[in-house]
């Protein structure tokens, strides 16, 4: 039997989980809360970044208040946390808000989206990036396979920043050790983590094609000192 996300994840029972990087991270955060919740637990979705509008699901509260928050969950299903609208999106709560959200509420987990990466296949953050609340107890970093073997100009979120990474230039191609390093770098998928979060690194896109390439980045990323898991999924994002 195959094993759900959160056991892939090696969650829990009581977790702050935020998911950076690029390549999925929103299918990730949704997927996420569905299993959460099939499983019995309380859940807290949110962002400390803006989501498109119709991208939640669940019911959406438009409090980060925990009383209030709180309430919503007693409804009996997973609750959208979010701050107000801007055009097409749907802004989140501060980082702060966020560790009040799982000091101070019922909720088994809160799950964040924690980084944008318009809809690109790997990134390295900005000075203002990642946006990881400080009580987080789990990051998980996310990249596309996809990224691999094709020009950084054409695949990555903040390009220069990415090629900066490797030592190469945006319209290079990208290589499976490129990635990699762009992903431990501690200033790419480290950047931000608080100290006594685990590190979790998840390969999206993956497909019978590329399981094999897939499978030896999980490899190098597992044998970091700062990662405690390295996964594949296999769910298109």
């Amino acid at each position: 039997m195959s094993l759900t996300l959160p056991q892939q994840l090696g969650l829990a029972d009581h977790e702050l989980v935020s998911i950076v990087g690029a390549g999925g991270k929103s299918t990730i955060l949704f997927a996420l809360g569905r299993e959460l919740d099939a499983a019995g637990a309380r859940v807290i979705l949110t962002t400390t970044t803006r989501v498109g509008e119709n991208q939640p699901g669940e019911p959406i509260c438009w409090s980060a208040e925990p009383a209030v928050v709180d309430t919503a969950l007693g409804q009996g299903h997973p609750v959208f946390v979010a701050a107000h609208r801007d055009p097409g999106k749907i802004v989140g709560p501060s980082p702060a808000a966020v560790d009040l959200l799982f000091e101070r509420t019922g909720a088994d987990y809160v799950v964040v989206e924690a980084d944008g990466a318009a809809g690109m296949a790997i990134k390295a953050p900005a000075d203002h990036e990642p946006v990881i609340p400080s009580a987080s107890t789990t990051v998980v970093v996310v990249a596309s396979i996809t990224a691999v073997g094709r020009p950084i100009s054409a695949v990555a979120h903040r390009p220069e920043r990415v090629a900066d990474l490797v030592g190469t230039h945006p319209g290079d191609l990208l290589t499976l050790d490129g990635v990699a390093a762009v992903l431990l770098h501690p200033a790419g998928g480290l950047k931000g983590v608080p100290e006594g979060a685990r590190v979790v690194m998840v390969t999206t896109g993956v497909t019978p094609a590329t399981e094999g390439l897939a499978g030896a980045l999980a490899g190098i990323l597992a044998s970091h000192h700062r990662v405690e898991r390295a996964i594949t999924w296999r769910r298109e994002c």
